[in-house]
């Protein structure tokens, strides 16, 4: 598995935290993150890795800012990105098991670097099983992703 990882300077520290527990696991990582001082527009951050998402160069992504809000509305802009907002490890397992959310924004302001170690290793583990009761919902997500893009190819966005 390989990841793309970023944050603004606010999610700095807690990327921190996801770095470590990459590098315990062995995963390898794009790394898009910026140092606390460092000035940057948390946009630019989830789109470059949700590129990288929807490319297929990396396989799944972890975003992080204040409070990983901002995040998870960019990186769903992103023609068939599935990223979700989690703070806790109940709704990261939900993210991965039940909607195969490719991506996972935390937000640093809102969680500790305890929860958010928790938080990515549950993500992590969990694996996405496509049954009848999720399935038929990625699947109709996927759907009405590629309807809209579509619709913007066709006017020629």
């Amino acid at each position: 598995m390989k990841l793309a990882i970023g944050c603004d300077n606010a999610g700095a520290p807690l990327l921190d935290v996801v770095r470590d527990v990459l590098k315990e696991r062995g995963i390898e990582f794009e790394d898009y993150g910026v140092g606390p001082t460092d000035p940057t527009m948390y946009p630019d951050v989830a789109r470059s890795v949700s590129e990288q998402v929807a490319s297929g160069t990396v396989d799944r992504g972890i975003l992080v800012c204040g409070t990983g809000i901002g995040m998870s509305i960019t990186a769903n802009k992103v023609p068939g990105v599935r990223a979700a907002l989690v703070h806790d490890t109940y709704s990261a397992e939900r993210a991965q098991l039940s909607n195969d959310a490719q991506i996972i924004t935390m937000g640093a302001r809102v969680i500790g670097g305890e929860v958010g170690r928790k938080i990515v290793e549950t993500w992590l583990d969990a694996q996405y099983i496509d049954n009848e009761r999720s399935g038929p919902k990625v699947k109709r997500m996927i759907e009405i992703d590629e309807e809209y893009r579509g619709k913007m190819e066709a006017a020629g966005e």
